[in-house]
């Protein structure tokens, strides 16, 4: 056939010559300028050249484009290698392949023997099979001096990977200058964005929207828009099987509005786009640490996603743009890295497999190490790694090609049955009939296998004969149910949950979560959380959980043990043994409490309460005196041997010799009045001291004492013989020469059996009567 001229065709030479004198480049083109179909067969004189397409409905097309244009076959000169699919042969010349199928040959072959030329497409996804691929690549080619690699990307910077790439050329190529028209509709419904367009269009129309639930909302809004221009809707995203995907993609002589995830926004080709709508926003993956799950986002997009995105209406000619923000919205320039936000289980296990060490493998973008620590400690978790190293085990889920906790899940079932349709249906799951009650939902959706989606069962089939091999089983065997949810907590050990109320549970790891009406687990106490997504409106929202499976309490062995000591409502310490999983209590039991524990336990509750009044006297002695003293200690030391929290009093004895001493100089606990009784100070926490004691016991004593570094006066609350407070004083001297004479007329008529001398400085003083 006639090729249609493309802009990059003229720098075919350019790239070729590039390869051959660097064996790296990087290549930016436009969108529309022709680079995935055109630059691949052109590399062919070499040898094979396999091409990475992030997407499978785009490897497809892609190599349909290619064979229409050489004149080649699908499945002999040009074809594809994806999960479930492949058509090629040992002659094929371009092979397509997804991003697992590269990093499954990487591991297998770690030279790519075969391959003369890799070329990885829309780079700019970033994604994180992408971005392993390119530093597995990266080590074939340093290791073979006829490996050739091509980066291929239309909206990407091209400076760190052509560093990486050891300062490989960068070959930039124009796009078709189409006029593109865009216009902008904040606020705009999905109705009223689509009546803008198609009154201004007579071409088929992209809308792009997050999802597949946003799809389906959306084609129920715009019903009336379509029959009023006389367009078709029809949906296209991921979850579709290849026969669907692949039947939006043929031209048709009626007008379409094709509804789409971003799957549109990469090489692929929609036959008659004239006009893009574009909501502005997309799902993300982002790993949830706290929960251990990797959550769906809806996120704004960047601006290299929206110039994409309209480009798709330029191909062919003129075209229009309605984009639904306000044009004074600033989008973020690039996509964030899916390594940076995703868990990175499988690729660690990837990077393990294929040989290389952690410490010094060579990523093209290092993630965060706690992320990488996250996934080791998942992945020891499962078996898989022991002291940074891969297992058998891990050898085994490596073979599968799986993510771990699926294959980890296949390696426990030894490749059962139902083993096998349960890691099928996990893999690309989908709507259960009804949440009826069961142990587990994995159970419901094995009951409806027959009405199970074709590419399920297909891929279940290849499941099955992959673990065939691994484990050298001649005839299919079985599982029970339980052997069946045992092996799912081989999966997901980290994902247990104990049930606190009628539908919400507490996961292990410590975080709060509900049963979603998807899941039929009703009552379990036990279970495990396959699917959880983290809460909708914030950090705190429970997460909810989707997919559940009953385990019993005796299959959990205690990830850690403590023991926890309290003080009773008596003051004694009381000890129990607690049994964890993650932070889950598993099991409980009182035990004897160890004397040191119990010594520290009553010392913590000491120092937690007000003390007891003898403690508080001594501390507000020592505090008087201008002392200090390690309280703690002096705790610490005499609840030794204590029972009860009652049993700890700090005494004078606990205090060194010398500052006994100088306590009973500064702070001393009495004080001997001329009477020669002897009286308790006491010690205000205000800084002053005070004594209480009979009047008549004071005779003779001129001098107010003084106590303290301070040298602060006793203050005396003088009592009447009855004990009844009549003065108080800090200055005796005083007292005796102007209010003591007013205080005996009062006292000597209401206690004239008391002695009451008009000369209190020579009086005799006496706490007793005149007749004693």
């Amino acid at each position: 056939m006639s090729l249609t001229p493309l802009p990059i065709d003229s720098y075919i030479k350019d790239i070729a010559a590039a390869l051959d004198r660097h064996r790296a480049a990087i290549l930016t083109a436009a969108p529309g300028a022709g680079k995935t179909t055109r630059v691949p067969p052109a590399l062919i004189d070499r040898g094979r050249v396999v091409l990475l397409q992030p997407r499978r409905v785009a490897a497809r097309a892609m190599a349909r484009r290619i064979a229409e244009e050489n004149n080649w076959t699908v499945g002999r000169e040009v074809g594809w290698h994806m999960r479930l699919d492949r058509q090629f042969t040992d002659e094929t010349k371009v092979l397509a392949v997804t991003e697992g199928i590269l990093t499954r040959y990487l591991q297998l072959d770690p030279l790519l023997s075969g391959v003369a030329t890799l070329i990885l497409d829309e780079f700019h996804e970033r994604s994180i099979h992408a971005d392993l691929g390119i530093a597995l690549a990266r080590q074939a080619w340093t290791a073979r001096d006829d490996l050739r690699i091509l980066v291929m990307s239309a909206t990407l910077d091209p400076g760190p990977l052509s560093a990486f790439l050891h300062n490989c050329p960068v070959i930039d190529v124009p796009g078709t200058s189409h006029p593109l028209t865009i216009d902008y509709g904040p606020g705009d419904s999905n109705a009223e964005a689509l009546f803008q367009v198609l009154r201004r269009t007579d071409g088929n129309v992209l809308f792009f929207l997050p999802g597949r639930g946003e799809i389906s909302r959306a084609l129920g809004e715009v019903t009336r828009v379509l029959h009023a221009y006389g367009y078709s809707g029809v949906s296209l995203n991921g979850s579709m099987s290849a026969q669907d995907q692949d039947y939006v993609l043929k031209p048709t002589p009626s007008r379409r509005v094709i509804l789409t995830t971003n799957i549109a926004e990469t090489s692929l080709t929609v036959p008659g786009i004239s006009a893009v709508i574009d909501s502005g926003l997309h799902k993300v993956a982002r790993f949830d640490a706290d929960r251990g799950v990797d959550s769906l986002r809806t996120e704004r997009i960047t601006l290299d996603s929206a110039d994409q995105r309209a480009g798709r209406a330029a191909r062919l000619g003129p075209g229009i743009v309605r984009r639904m923000w306000d044009p004074r919205d600033r989008l973020r320039p690039h996509r964030e890295p899916e390594i940076d936000r995703v868990d990175l289980g499988s690729p660690v296990l990837s990077i393990l497999a294929a040989g290389s060490q952690l410490d010094d493998f060579e990523w093209f973008d290092r993630p965060a190490a706690d992320r990488v620590d996250a996934a080791i400690e998942l992945l020891t978790r499962l078996g898989a790694v022991a002291g940074g190293r891969i297992t058998r085990t891990g050898k085994m889920m490596d073979s599968f090609g799986l993510p771990p906790r699926l294959a980890r899940i296949l390696v426990e079932g030894r490749g059962a049955v139902e083993i096998v349709r349960a890691c099928a249906w996990l893999a690309q799951p989908t709507p259960l009939p009804g949440a009826a009650a069961t142990p587990s939902d994995i159970l419901t959706a094995l009951d409806h296998w027959a009405e199970m989606p074709l590419e399920v069962r297909r891929f279940a089939s290849e499941l099955a004969r992959t673990s065939a091999r691994v484990f050298g089983s001649a005839k299919p065997t079985h599982a029970t149910e339980d052997e069946l949810r045992r092996a799912l907590l081989a999966g997901y050990p980290d994902r247990v949950a104990k049930r606190r109320s009628a539908n919400k549970l507490t996961l292990a790891s410590g975080h709060g979560a509900v049963i979603g009406r998807e899941s039929g687990v009703h009552d379990a106490e036990w279970l495990i959380a396959i699917d959880v997504t983290a809460g909708r409106t914030g950090p705190n929202t429970e997460a909810i959980i989707r997919v559940a499976s009953r385990i019993e309490r005796e299959w959990l062995a205690p990830t850690n043990s403590t023991v926890e000591q309290k003080i009773d409502d008596g003051g004694a310490v009381k000890a129990r043994e607690i049994e964890w999983y993650g932070e889950l209590i598993l099991a409980e039991r009182q035990r004897a409490a160890d004397d040191d524990t119990a010594a520290a336990a009553l010392a913590a509750a000491w120092m937690e309460r007000e003390p007891d009044e003898r403690s508080r006297r001594l501390l507000q002695r020592i505090k008087f005196a201008g002392f200090s003293i390690d309280l703690a200690n002096c705790i610490a030391a005499a609840a030794a041997g204590a029972r009860r929290v009652q049993d700890i009093v700090l005494t004078e004895e606990m205090l060194s010799w010398d500052m006994r001493r100088q306590l009973a100089a500064q702070a001393p606990d009495t004080l001997k009045v001329p009477s020669g009784c002897e009286h308790t100070i006491h010690y205000d926490a205000d800084g002053y001291v005070s004594m209480s004691v009979k009047l008549q016991e004071l005779f003779g004593l001129a001098d107010t004492p003084l106590l303290g570094p301070n040298r602060v006066p006793v203050t005396f609350h003088l009592l009447a013989p009855s004990g009844r407070p009549v003065q108080t004083t800090r200055d005796l001297k005083s007292f005796w020469e102007r209010t003591y004479p007013e205080v005996r007329k009062e006292l000597r008529g209401r206690y004239p059996r008391h002695p009451w001398p008009e000369d209190p400085w020579n009086a005799t003083p006496t706490h007793k009567t005149k007749r004693r």
